[in-house]
């Protein structure tokens, strides 16, 4: 069975990024009948807030992206604890004791040089007596996972293709500080194997942290732990960029709770970044079986993904009038029915705007001033008024024959007069909302006006 999870760390609400990655773990577990899980990677504990684990629960139920199970891993350090021991005893793992600076320094050098930044090893050629001797002056170690240099790195990336990495042109990760505190690479592969995750898929900034993972995925194999002991497949998808092209400062802070006070539907936002990235084209499609049914790594692309903001409100807007009466009627004004929605529905382009629409119904309204021509006609319009099943057609019918007038002279002084407004919902549905003693006293003032 595939297993995806989705891992944010709760240092911070979802972003647009963050989104995106979950719902395509979701549509990867979903269109092949696996599990979609929710890891809530919270070992860093001086950032990570209570108050963000509701948050981001609560934005994946508003997406409607329902996960299997959930975990932290703050509930599961001793997991950490004993592959790191495991690791230790393989040779695996090994203490450092530079400072920051002299990491610092390190680097700068290199650079200096043209070489790469990669972690010289100096730490393993102390002796027994070197580390004793600083752990007397008060050093605590950090700890670097020891890659096999002998071990060619190679995967079958599900959207890059075949990959290939030289260990020896990657530093030794650090797994855990001075502090005893864990760093993101050896939990999350330890929770990948404990949690039977099949399926890794993520930004392509994650490539190389893939390339050592899959080390300690082996050691940590070969060190005994995990019942099936195969590696999941990888997939790195490329990153959103803005219409500038690259990951804004505001792209990266756009969350659900921006998004809904813009007020975009889920289905808008999941339409747009399903296909995002991807050679399918980005449509307003509502009924998710058809977005997943659609859904295939093959059909993502290398190139940046570019989020446009006026793609979304396009698509949202055309959302907006495929939704049906019952999937908004808690949300509408009070007073509108089904009728009601059906009139506004295609003037939307946000929710948030049915409010101002429903006024034409309940007014107040604007009286615009007319000329004396056009008061006397809609004086007329009051008299003509007969109210039977098409009001609308039936006035403007009548005023037709009696008063030579069509098109634009004929209908935008009435629309005016009864809304307010040069455009709007169509007359024929909207007469009946507004009832006919409104409709004749709305035409009988701004004839007197």
């Amino acid at each position: 069975m595939i297993t995806t999870r989705f891992a944010p760390s709760p240092t911070g609400r979802l972003h647009v990024g963050n989104i995106r990655t979950a719902l395509h773990n979701w549509m990867l577990a979903k269109k092949n009948g696996g599990r979609f899980l929710l890891r809530i990677d919270d070992t860093d504990a001086e950032r990570s807030r209570e108050e963000y684990v509701d948050a981001i629960k609560a934005d994946l139920a508003w997406l409607g992206l329902e996960f299997y199970d959930e975990t932290r891993q703050s509930w599961h350090l001793e997991h950490y604890d004993n592959a790191f021991q495991r690791l230790r005893s393989a040779g695996r793992i090994y203490p450092c004791y530079e400072t920051a600076q002299e990491l610092d320094l390190k680097r700068k050098v290199l650079l200096g040089r043209g070489l790469p930044p990669i972690y010289d090893r100096g730490a393993l050629n102390l002796t027994d007596a070197e580390r004793s001797a600083k752990e007397a002056e008060g050093a605590q170690p950090h700890w670097r996972f020891k890659l096999d240099h002998d071990e060619q790195i190679e995967w079958n990336d599900g959207v890059r293709g075949h990959q290939h990495f030289d260990p020896a042109a990657l530093s030794d990760p650090v797994i855990r500080r001075a502090d005893g505190s864990w760093l993101y690479m050896l939990p999350s592969a330890v929770d990948d194997i404990t949690m039977g995750v099949t399926d890794v898929l993520r930004g392509e900034d994650h490539v190389s942290n893939t390339a050592v993972q899959i080390q300690m995925f082996t050691a940590l194999f070969a060190a005994g732990m995990g019942a099936q002991q195969n590696l999941p497949n990888f997939a790195h998808e490329a990153l959103l960029v803005g219409r500038e092209g690259k990951l804004s400062k505001r792209l990266g802070s756009l969350g659900c709770d921006a998004f809904r006070e813009k007020g975009i539907e889920p289905e808008a936002l999941l339409a747009l970044l399903a296909r995002l990235g991807t050679s399918l084209p980005v449509e307003p499609i509502i009924d998710r079986e058809i977005l997943l049914e659609t859904f295939d790594l093959a059909t993502f692309g290398r190139a940046p993904a570019r989020f446009d903001d006026a793609e979304l409100e396009r698509i949202n807007t055309a959302i907006i009038h495929q939704l049906e009466f019952v999937a908004v009627s808690e949300r509408l004004p009070a007073g509108m029915d089904e009728a009601g929605w059906h009139a506004i529905r295609p003037n939307l382009s946000s929710l948030n705007e049915a409010g101002e629409w429903w006024r034409l119904v309940t007014g107040p309204i604007d009286q615009l001033d007319f000329s004396a021509e056009d008061r006397a006609f809609l004086a007329q319009a009051a008299h003509a008024l007969a109210w039977g099943d098409d009001p609308w057609h039936q006035l403007t019918g009548a005023l037709k024959e009696a008063t030579g007038r069509k098109g634009k002279t004929l209908f935008l002084p009435l629309r005016q007069a009864l809304t307010g407004m040069d455009h709007g919902p169509d007359m024929k549905e909207l007469l009946p909302l507004i009832g006919e003693a409104e409709v004749r006293a709305r035409l009988e003032r701004a004839a007197h006006r």
